[in-house]
């Protein structure tokens, strides 16, 4: 037997032993060392002396020394803080009550939480789980179709390992020796694309066969008013902005009316008036923020980059300064910033226009619950983004923050906050010996040939870009229904990255392109895990095969969202191209 033929060998081994139940990290340690020590044997060497050894302790110093994966403990840790905080339920009931016109109201909030609460967490278990709890049983009391509540919370809980921060990019980066925060700006326009083409499929379903999503009954949609803004609207205006607004100038009123535990105070309606504002103040700070980065920042940055008058040593002389309008954005960023700020400021009119007590309190409800989780969010992710801090920095930031949310709740006590620490370090050390047996079984692998035999199969078929591309997916989606990701980024991934530069792909689009493919390995059976971990919370009436049929549909969604990101590439590369340079 040759011993490329013993590097496939290897490579069919290690997914008979994985399907069998044997632990990934130390089956490719075990495989990696057997036919490595074939590999490096000399009869002439001692069997202590054989290389393979060596090679074992190299590959375990250069996995525990790389220092993207410093970041994936404090945010495995941020993800089990905020599950252990238990922060979820009531942003669930506000998005819920904000959506609660929509068919299926239950399932488009179900996906809309699982796809926020995702982002925050990072960790499809913990999603999927705690959504089965929430969301499950309150589906199908109202009546709800078992596939399509099954399938919302399997598909949208497994969106948080595509959208950044995700572990699962940051394994890739190792992997791969890409930029993590290259691939968390390219892997966000697609993520959050994907979680639209599934709330399309839900509402569409829902449209065309509404007895898969009764409407709720009154007792679930009305919004908890409290009777003081009952009497304020019979007192001023039945247009909240308008009474609040009323009420700070002219307060005689409502000194006569009751409060919650006494008579209605000042300090009340100023706080109540400033929540009528939350929607107002959002929507100007973004367009000001997309302002000052787009304009203003490149401007500021380009002044003050070489002072006036100063020559490049031994260049020619510069016959005209560089202005600040030649760098700034072309005139079509000032037409589309215009028309999104005019569509803004009518949304914003016929909002307030309509701006009763039910909705100051969905209003009041959706700020107490999901602004500060958003807020941290948010901020995690720009501090990565924008070149602030590393992703190492910007996780230590998420980490603290989430401390600090699950403390202001009350929710953490000192058990779960030891369940959250042992559960980031049972994760981390998994991780880690993946990667170390990950780095062995892929040397072994490429010294007795087996790379290189792949390689040459791949050029001898000559294959075009688009074939190559369509050939790596096909394998990937394939090995999706056995393997988990791990053991496909881990594992199979390394064999086509040498292939990407031969057919001129680029290496993040076809990342990005995995991230979204691998969603299916937690949608496709038999080792569907999203299934599994919503079985363990359904009753006893919801059978695997029904949650499996929910999942189905999915898996064609993540495919039509492939080949819409293969036939545009600007939903993958457009932001981190502007952002760093192509």
């Amino acid at each position: 037997m040759s011993d490329p033929a013993l590097g496939l060998t290897m490579l069919m081994l290690i997914v008979v032993v994985i399907m069998m139940g044997f632990p990934t990290a130390f089956t490719l340690m075990g495989l990696g060392m057997f036919f490595g020590f074939y590999a490096f044997y000399n009869p002439a060497e001692s069997w202590f002396d054989n290389r393979v050894f060596d090679l074992m302790v190299q590959r375990t110093y250069g996995a525990m020394t790389n220092d993207v994966l410093i970041s994936i403990p404090l945010f495995v840790l941020m993800g089990y803080v905020m599950e252990r905080g238990a922060l979820v339920d009531k942003m669930f009931y506000s998005i819920q009550l904000s959506f609660r016109r929509l068919p299926a109201a239950l399932a488009v909030a179900t996906l809309i939480v699982c796809t926020f609460w995702g982002i925050a967490s990072g960790l499809v278990g913990a999603v999927v789980v705690l959504m089965g709890v929430i969301a499950f049983n309150p589906m199908l009391r109202a009546g709800y179709d078992v596939k399509l509540a099954s399938g919302v919370i399997t598909a949208g809980g497994t969106l948080g390992i595509l959208i950044p921060p995700s572990v699962m990019i940051i394994v890739y980066a190792a992997v791969a020796g890409q930029s993590v925060v290259k691939l968390y700006a390219a892997a966000m326009f697609p993520g959050f694309f994907l979680a639209f083409l599934y709330l399309v499929y839900v509402i569409g379903w829902a449209m065309i066969n509404p007895k898969i999503a009764p409407p709720l009954p009154e007792e679930q949609t009305r919004v908890p008013v409290p009777e003081w803004m009952r009497k304020f609207q019979a007192a001023y205006s039945n247009n909240m902005l308008v009474g609040l607004f009323s009420a700070l100038f002219s307060p005689a009123r409502m000194k006569n009316l009751d409060g919650d535990g006494g008579h209605l105070t000042y300090w009340t309606v100023f706080k109540n008036f400033l929540a009528t504002l939350i929607p107002l103040a959002l929507t100007a700070l973004t367009l000001w923020l997309v302002w000052w980065y787009v304009v203003i920042h490149p401007q500021a940055s380009a002044e003050g980059e070489a002072p006036e008058g100063l020559e490049q040593l031994g260049g020619p002389a510069v016959s005209a300064p560089v202005t600040p309008t030649d760098i700034g954005p072309a005139t079509t960023f000032y037409v589309v910033f215009g028309i999104a700020a005019a569509l803004a400021l009518v949304i914003l009119a016929r909002y307030y226009r309509n701006m009763n007590a039910e909705r100051l309190q969905v209003v009041k409800l959706l700020s107490s619950s999901i602004m500060p989780l958003g807020i941290l969010t948010l901020l995690v992710l720009a501090v990565i983004l924008f070149g602030i801090t590393t992703a190492t920095e910007s996780a230590a930031v998420g980490a603290a923050g989430a401390f600090l949310l699950a403390f202001q709740a009350r929710t953490l006590n000192w058990k779960r906050t030891k369940e959250a620490v042992f559960l980031t370090a049972k994760t981390t050390a998994m991780v880690c010996w993946l990667f170390v047996g990950s780095a062995l079984f892929s040397a072994v692998f490429a010294i007795l040939g087996g790379q290189g035999l792949v390689e040459r199969w791949v050029l001898a078929m000559d294959l075009t870009p688009v074939q190559f591309m369509i050939l790596s997916q096909a394998v990937i989606f394939i090995l999706g229904w056995p393997l988990e990701w791990t053991e496909i980024i881990i594992i199979f991934v390394p064999i086509f990255l040498p292939l990407l530069k031969h057919f001129n792909i680029d290496p993040v689009l076809w990342g990005v392109l995995v991230f979204v493919n691998l969603q299916a390995a937690f949608l496709s059976p038999p080792v569907a895990m999203s299934a599994f971990y919503l079985k363990g919370v359904s009753p006893p009436h919801v059978t695997l095969n029904q949650i499996f049929a929910g999942m189905m549909p999915y898996m064609l969604i993540v495919i039509i969202c492939m080949i819409l990101m293969y036939l545009w590439p600007g939903l993958t590369l457009w932001l981190p191209n502007y952002l760093y340079g192509s």
